[in-house]
């Protein structure tokens, strides 16, 4: 079970570290620091937005670093934002006569929805450059003020 686990494992542990009750432990540990797999947990965590009044307008501001354009999908509906990310990653290498001697492929996506309420939906607009996804919302004409509510 442990040939699938994409980290060190006991190929590194010589016979005087298998006495050892952590080298194991130890080899998973250096493993997550110094291999390229923990790149594939790009979509473990959510990404980060940021939403500003300014005034006429929402200013939103995500980052999706080492994303494309093509990646990001953006859709506005009944109120909600939603903002959704997806990528392939493939790592190959080859030995000189072309035989694998290993591939990986990571898959991952990620999505959040924001609800924004009062949008004039048709003049919505979004960029993405440098890995920064902006997207400016307008606020409809006839949105209501707020109003200061007293607490007693």
């Amino acid at each position: 079970m442990f040939g699938l686990v994409p980290f060190a494992g006991r190929r590194n542990l010589s016979q005087r570290d298998s006495a050892n009750p952590f080298a194991l432990f130890d080899a998973m540990r250096d493993s997550f620091f110094h291999d390229d797999f923990p790149t594939a947990n790009w979509g473990a965590s959510s990404f980060k937005v940021d939403v500003k009044d300014s005034g006429d307008h929402y200013e939103l501001t995500a980052d999706l670093p080492g994303m494309t354009k093509e990646d990001i999908a953006l859709h506005y509906e009944n109120g909600y934002l939603t903002i959704a990310a997806s990528r392939t990653e493939s790592n190959d290498e080859k030995d000189d006569a072309g035989n694998y001697i290993r591939r990986e492929r990571h898959t991952g996506e990620v999505s959040r929805s924001f609800y924004i309420d009062g949008i004039d939906d048709a003049n919505i607009h979004a960029e993405f450059k440098d890995g920064v996804l902006q997207v400016n919302l307008p606020k409809t004409a006839d949105t209501p003020a707020r109003k200061q509510i007293e607490i007693h």
